[in-house]
């Protein structure tokens, strides 16, 4: 997925601002699957090791981010000499369309995985017309 590919179709994209291009080789970006529905999108990040103590989730304007670090526990008094997990920190930011509902996203964390749900604004959502006979 190219971070400026259209994420769903309501102009959901992701943001990568350029000052963060040199942190990116320290910071993990979770994969991440979205889904559409008439109602609204469905996030899923795979976030493994967070706990939900270490756990950011904010919307500012219409950005919606994500981060969390994972606590790798250490003995004490003892520092490794090899490691191959060396990021120990998620971070992902969103472009959210106008549609959606800002003040009524949902979270949770299960398995690692943390699941949003950010429902479409009320005049967004599709309104059944009844049809009357006669």
């Amino acid at each position: 997925m190219s971070d400026k590919n259209e994420l769903t179709t309501t102009q959901t994209k992701e943001v990568q601002p350029a000052a963060e291009q040199k942190r990116l080789e320290q910071v993990v970006r979770p994969p991440v699957d979205i889904f559409e529905d008439e109602s609204g999108i469905t996030v899923h990040a795979d976030m493994p090791g967070v706990s939900k103590e270490r756990l950011n989730v904010k919307v500012e304007g219409d950005t919606l981010s994500i981060e969390g670090t994972v606590d790798i526990p250490m003995p004490e008094n003892m520092e490794p000499l090899y490691a191959e997990v060396r990021a120990t920190r998620y971070e992902r930011s969103f472009t959210l369309s106008p549609e959606m509902d800002v003040d009524k996203v949902e979270a949770s964390l299960k398995n690692g995985v943390l699941t949003l749900r950010i429902p479409k604004r009320e005049e967004h959502k599709p309104k059944k017309i009844e049809v009357k006979v006669g």
